[in-house]
């Protein structure tokens, strides 16, 4: 089976009081490589999202760079009519990005 193309590597986030992300610290993939990390805020997130970007929560592998451990996919959903951004096994009411350390 081929693997997905991933357009980043989300590897911390912090949330606002209300729980809400407020950006997340993610690597990114440009052409060959992925970047230094970059921090996107929750507005753009959300915006790459629904533009059909790929986000995957992981870490790097020590000594190797631009290699990482991944695991769930970042989604996109709504609940109540709200947005909410998901990560892991558990629904939620709210942004949750499973696994994923806080900053």
């Amino acid at each position: 089976m081929a693997k997905q193309k991933i357009d980043g590597v989300v590897e911390a986030v912090r949330y606002t009081p209300e729980g809400q992300i407020e950006w997340v610290r993610a690597y990114e993939w440009r052409g060959a490589a992925f970047s230094d990390h970059v921090l996107i805020r929750r507005p753009d997130l959300i915006a790459r999202l629904k533009a059909g970007e790929r986000f995957v929560i992981g870490k790097r592998i020590t000594y190797l760079g631009g290699k990482f451990e991944t695991s769930h996919p970042v989604q996109l959903a709504t609940h109540n009519g709200a947005e909410v951004i998901t990560a892991g096994t558990a629904s939620t009411d709210r942004d949750r990005l499973e696994g994923v350390p806080l900053l």
